[in-house]
């Protein structure tokens, strides 16, 4: 649709982010059903939209040539017959995860904060709180709340990892086998390797999509990765971040413990207080005496 529409100079994409949000929609339905005025078109906008009436206006001045505007009118139609099809998929889901005999009484789940019910994610599933009820209902805990999580990544580690941590004894056994920790290759006392080794774990794959996307996020996670990346390169802060989402994974399947944000600030003083525990250590063992500036 939008390569048939660029064709005919309408920049639909340039004065909208998402053409298959609810203004972009109502657009190129129109223009498939006969509607070619500009102003007209740009008054079907969403009040909440960016963009005012007269800068659409102005992207929807277009040739209008025939065979493009098949294109438009065919492509919408797959759209449609790929939307009904996905929304028919989760309503299969929804329904294996009623028949599902329940393991814990997780009660309700909570209010996502503001900062996850406003993230867009094309790939969510359509019923989010529903999927997330059943999640609940058979792992114990809410796996979607976690930074950098949703649902999407909460199911696929759940039906990849099972609710049952009893076959890790801790979290280097889960970490290691997420392919999330460091194969150290040892020879005469000296590392001669210690790289993560390639996998194809899908639940080591959604933590590091995870670790993903909160590089740029005001969480804990991510100020871990922004500081791992001032010394390490982007690939090693990645699975490093990964690996410490992985760790809070692990403690809440097992302990049966919902997760607590921390926040940044006061992890930020607590890591600034263990450095400087640290260096004072450090200091007295050379025979020095660290003292404020």
């Amino acid at each position: 649709m939008q390569k048939a529409l660029l064709q005919m100079n309408v920049q639909l994409s340039q004065a909208l982010s998402d053409i298959t949000g609810e203004t972009g929609q109502r657009i190129i339905r129109a223009i498939v059903a006969g509607e070619r005025e500009p102003q007209t078109l740009a008054a079907m906008r969403d009040r909440n939209c960016k963009k005012s009436a007269e800068e659409i206006g102005q992207a929807l001045t277009g040739t209008w040539r025939a065979e493009h505007l098949f294109i438009v009118k065919q492509s919408l139609e797959m759209y449609d017959f790929y939307t009904k099809q996905v929304e028919e998929c989760d309503a299969e889901i929804d329904r294996m995860y009623a028949l599902t005999r329940p393991n814990w009484e997780g009660g309700e789940v909570k209010t996502l904060p503001q900062k996850k019910r406003n993230s867009h994610s094309k790939n969510a599933p359509q019923k989010q709180a529903e999927i997330r009820k059943h999640l609940k209902r058979i792992s114990g805990v809410d796996l979607s709340v976690v930074d950098g999580f949703g649902v999407s990544l909460a199911q696929t580690v759940i039906m990849e990892v099972g609710t049952d941590m009893s076959k890790f004894p801790s979290e280097k056994h889960f970490c290691s086998w997420l392919g999330l920790a460091p194969k150290h290759e040892i020879s005469g006392a000296k590392v001669l390797k210690n790289k993560t080794l390639k996998t194809k774990n899908r639940a080591g794959q959604a933590f590091r999509m995870a670790a993903q996307s909160v590089k740029q996020a005001d969480c804990v996670f991510g100020s871990l990765y922004r500081r791992l990346k001032s010394r390490l390169d982007k690939a090693q802060a990645t699975v490093a971040t990964a690996h410490a989402i992985a760790r809070v994974v692990y403690r809440m399947l097992k302990y049966k413990v919902e997760y607590e944000a921390i926040n940044v600030k006061e992890y930020e003083a607590k890591y600034k207080e263990q450095q400087i525990k640290y260096m004072k250590k450090k200091a007295q063992k050379l025979g020095f005496q660290l003292i404020p500036a």
